[in-house]
């Protein structure tokens, strides 16, 4: 069994930055690609960014390309997103998901495993 633990959301202003933390535990974090989702209130979960197995490749929706970096330290079991210029509308939990097999991907039934959600509000 998997278990992710999101931490490090809170209240900011806009043009903050923030980083989020995800602490895995149960399989070896270091095989499997890693993603970062949010979901607003009344809207779907939607792909933020996403990490292959080594941390070599990235990748990142249109919306946060520029302003947020995805990162892991395998020794450490975690992985990172960096928030930089926050806007109002990046107000919303974020998930982080573990791939078991294959590359990483954008959709959220890519993933088989999911942390609990950090709360993430950006104010104007």
């Amino acid at each position: 069994q998997v278990q992710l633990v999101e931490s490090g959301g809170g209240l900011v202003q806009a043009g903050d930055s923030l980083r989020i933390s995800c602490v895995a535990s149960g399989r070896t974090f270091s095989m499997h690609a890693m993603g970062w989702f949010r979901q607003a209130p009344g809207k779907e979960r939607e792909f933020v960014a996403a990490i292959s197995w080594s941390g070599g490749s990235t990748y990142y929706a249109d919306s946060v390309k520029g302003r947020f970096t995805i990162s892991r330290d395998n020794a450490k079991n975690t992985a990172y997103l960096q928030m930089n210029s926050l806007k109002p509308e990046d107000t919303a939990v974020y998930y982080c998901a573990l791939k078991v097999y294959g590359t990483s991907g954008e959709s959220p039934g890519d993933y088989d495993y999911w942390g609990q959600g950090t709360q993430v509000t950006v104010s104007s």
